[in-house]
């Protein structure tokens, strides 16, 4: 086996030129060298012919890390008759100049339209707003707008590497928002040093959103940014890696239990990781009458004898480990039904799946590398999840926050509370039908254009039974 941690994936694919002298013998032994190296050929295009049956062709080939990508260009470049021109990371090439870019919605081709799209014309659409400013709904694109913040203190699994290295997390986001809701969104990558520089930033860029998706930032001062801002602003303010999450999770959890003909209040719940994501996935599904839920930490299981714990964790010995169980991750996972990682790469076992009660279910979430692979947990249990595309039953974000804001701001939602999450819970999990349910199938895909749809809807309707919706929203104006 090459080196890599995973099966070859798009994620990790390079496009390598080559000239071939010989059509067919050279062709052959290059696709046959490829293979024999576990590398898997996604495309083969010729660029163009040349003389005497040589040709010059693009592999785009699948690896399975960065090394195992250099062992392939290194081993095809020792093929004889086969000249490697250069070779490619597709994904480096996909982000060069960035992935995304701002474009008008109006042409601006003559002098008429310049006067009313700026100045003159426009002083009088600024003071229509100024004596009336619900107007900046119908009048600008607030309506439709959400701000992608971080300050880059817990991008993906990679930890705190600062503003800069967030960017093309939240470039990517803010192509999910456009691609899947029509929603406009900017990556805001904020160098704050504190939970006070974040929510004055955040504060003061308001008045151009319509709602916030704070990302990638860490506990436990996540958990203060949202608390302030929901009480400060007056649109949606939503903490994707706590509560997007929780909901994914809880709609996969909810169809998982369905397939599995178990119920909720019977079953034991191991969470890895009371961070951000750990600590709103326990709140969360404590609502579906999961109560035997036991949280671990770097230390073990948290309980309440511990005098380690912050406030946040606090909050778990309170209200998690019934039976006050103590111990480490491999002890107090034994007859449990459901593991639920948010925590770091390779922190599960499959030993510890082996203590599991009969027909576990593992949804190792951690990014980008899980903490058990699939590979290796698959022949042990009923159910496996990743947030990983390149796997089933991808537990991705994104099967909730396009559908979740454009829900809130199609109907001017004041903030995103708990009945609007459930609610989008529910309707992810509605997105499959009982009798379509399988093991490699509790949670729909993210390409499944009913998502955003049945999401929207049921937490627009969440919002208006619950007085949070200002009126009739975008209809309102449209």
């Amino acid at each position: 086996m090459t080196k890599g941690a995973f099966t070859p994936n798009a994620g990790d694919s390079i496009i390598v030129r080559l000239k071939i002298e010989g059509q067919t013998q050279g062709l052959s032994q290059v696709t046959s060298r490829i293979a024999e190296l576990n590398g898997h050929i996604g495309a083969i295009d010729l660029v163009r012919p040349l003389s005497g049956w040589a040709s010059i062709r693009d592999f785009s080939i699948y690896t399975s890390g960065a090394d195992h990508g250099e062992e392939i260009v290194a081993a095809l470049k020792k093929v004889k008759g086969v000249e490697v021109i250069h070779f490619s990371d597709r994904t480096f090439l996909m982000h060069l100049g960035g992935k995304i870019e701002v474009t008008s919605r109006q042409t601006l081709k003559t002098r008429d339209d310049l006067s009313m799209a700026y100045t003159p014309g426009v002083g009088r659409v600024c003071t229509a707003i100024h004596q009336n400013p619900e107007e900046v709904y119908k009048l600008t694109i607030k309506r439709n707008t959400v701000a992608i913040v971080t300050d880059g203190t817990a991008v993906l699994g990679l930890g705190n590497i600062g503003p800069q290295a967030a960017m093309p997390v939240m470039e990517g986001k803010a192509m999910l928002f456009k691609e899947f809701a029509g929603i406009d969104a900017f990556p805001i990558c904020l160098d704050a040093k504190n939970a006070d520089e974040v929510v004055a930033a955040v504060r003061a860029i308001a008045p151009g959103f319509g709602g916030i998706n704070l990302e990638d930032i860490a506990a436990p001062h996540c958990f203060e940014i949202e608390k302030r801002l929901q009480e400060e602003l007056d649109i949606p303010v939503f903490h994707d890696d706590q509560h997007g999450t929780a909901v994914v999770v809880s709609s996969a959890l909810i169809n998982s239990l369905k397939l599995l003909g178990k119920k909720p209040e019977d079953i034991k719940v191991v969470v890895l990781g009371a961070g951000a994501a750990g600590t709103a996935c326990t709140k969360m599904i404590k609502q579906l009458k999961m109560d035997n839920i036991i949280a671990c930490d770097r230390k073990g299981a948290i309980h309440k004898s511990r005098d380690d714990l912050n406030e946040a964790k606090q909050w778990f010995a309170d209200n998690t480990n019934p039976d006050g169980l103590k111990g480490s991750l491999q002890e107090v996972i034994a007859g449990a039904d459901v593991f639920l990682g948010v925590s770091g790469p390779r922190q599960l076992s499959v030993e510890d799946i082996k203590k599991m009660a009969k027909d576990p279910v593992v949804y190792a979430m951690a990014n980008p590398i899980p903490e058990i692979l699939p590979e290796e947990a698959g022949p042990h249990v009923a159910i496996m999840a990743t947030g990983r595309s390149d796997y089933p039953n991808q537990i991705n974000n994104v099967l909730c926050f396009p559908g979740l804001f454009k829900g809130a701001l199609d109907c001017l939602a004041t903030h995103i509370n708990e009945e609007m999450k459930m609610a989008a819970a529910h309707a992810i999990a509605d997105c499959i039908a009982q009798d379509h349910l399988q093991p490699e199938y509790i949670i729909p895909s993210v390409f499944d254009t009913k998502v955003v749809k049945n999401v929207s809807a049921a937490v627009i309707k969440a919002a208006r039974e619950t007085n949070v919706a200002r009126g009739r929203g975008r209809n309102k104006f449209d």
